[in-house]
């Protein structure tokens, strides 16, 4: 993909936080890095708005989370987790961020979608219609083919490791995992 970044370039950034979160965890048993997928969806351009979208907890441990994005100049949605009357679960930004995604194209050159949620291909498609440039920052592992496919751009997170996690357990499991079978097979 041939993509165009210079520093007159504006561009907006939409982090879907728990699709991320998720991904880093369940692939990793790590955090997201989000100062550094911040920088790097940036690239030297004019960052307009950066937007995480996020989900607020009964407990309420997440602040220090949300005080640490806000710190990195990102503007935090929240939205309450509903609950049903199963027990069942729900906290869904999807429509939250795509609305605000439309609303702010006309004023931008380029979108970066902090996502790999492949619900986002018909937004991707409209945005670039509008003729906006479409990026998304995500792991390739736990990423719709679809969307990779259908964006003008994508940095997969997977890709260095070190540089957008944060407390990789997997790597350092793993690496005991190693020594103890040599130990083992010394024996």
């Amino acid at each position: 993909m041939t993509v165009t970044k210079h520093p007159q370039q504006r561009v907006a950034i939409f982090i879907d936080t728990q699709n991320l979160y998720h991904s880093a965890k369940n692939l990793y048993g790590a955090k997201v890095n989000f100062k550094n997928l911040l920088e790097d969806a940036v690239a030297g351009r004019q960052l307009i708005r950066a937007k995480a979208y996020v989900v607020d907890t009964e407990g309420g441990e997440e602040q220090p989370f949300f005080e640490a994005l806000e710190k990195l100049g990102i503007d935090i949605k929240t939205k309450d987790i509903q609950v049903f009357a199963g027990g069942a679960k729900k906290a869904d930004w999807d429509v939250g961020l795509a609305i605000d995604a439309v609303t702010i194209s006309q004023k931008i050159d380029a979108v970066v979608l902090a996502t790999g949620d492949g619900d986002f291909v018909p937004l991707v498609k409209y945005l670039q219609a509008q003729e906006c440039q479409v990026e998304v920052i995500s792991f390739a592992r736990s990423s719709s083919g679809m969307l990779i496919e259908a964006v003008d751009d994508f940095i997969d997170m997977g890709q260095d490791k070190r540089r957008y996690l944060i407390g990789n357990r997997r790597r350092n499991s793993n690496t005991k995992r190693k020594q103890s079978t040599r130990r083992n097979t010394t024996k």
